[in-house]
């Protein structure tokens, strides 16, 4: 499998969870750009309305579809690297560790990685109505370390994912205090 690969996955490491975004979390981003491709339609029909004869000029019906194009090309690159965004960020929680991979931007990959028995204190964050009736929400990793926790964004059944984490990171307490 190329997600083994991609985390190294130990011999005896079993995936438990492969998380992403809940799909409502894209929404707005979703619903933004809709927005913004009918802009030029009624910028269209507004300049039409005012001046009816303007784009039977040819130099200014020329401006008009290369300032269209110039126009879409942007909310189009706007709309793929949200999407890239939301699409990549991945949290892979095994029987041993957790592996954030988180995209920041086009081009660049944090990749966060805490073994289980580090873990601290793992809390739920719900905010709103649509959270609590969608059932999706952050969930927070907190370790030792006072730099290094990790934030599931958004994430469908929160609470079921914290309550496998904590049972989890027990289980792996009890397993390197018996190998120690």
């Amino acid at each position: 499998m190329v997600l083994a690969k991609l985390i190294n996955q130990k011999p005896y490491e079993k995936i438990e969870y492969l998380l992403h975004r809940h799909p409502i979390a894209y929404a707005k981003y979703l619903i933004i750009f809709l927005i913004l491709m009918l802009v030029p339609v009624g910028v269209y029909f507004l300049i039409n309305d005012l001046y009816p004869d303007i784009f039977l000029d040819k130099k200014y019906l020329v401006f008009g579809v290369l300032g269209a194009s110039t126009y879409y090309l942007s909310i189009y690159l706007f709309w793929y690297a949200s999407f890239v965004d939301f699409y990549l960020d991945i949290w892979i929680v095994t029987n041993d560790r957790i592996i954030n991979m988180e995209q920041k931007g086009l081009l660049a990959t944090s990749v966060t990685e805490v073994d289980l028995y580090r873990i601290q204190d793992v809390t739920v964050n719900t905010k709103g109505l649509f959270q609590t009736l969608l059932n999706y929400g952050d969930v927070v990793v907190k370790t030792a370390s006072q730099n290094l926790h990790i934030i599931f964004r958004k994430i469908p059944n929160p609470n079921e994912v914290r309550q496998a984490l904590i049972e989890l990171a027990e289980n792996d307490r009890r397993f390197h205090v018996g190998q120690t």
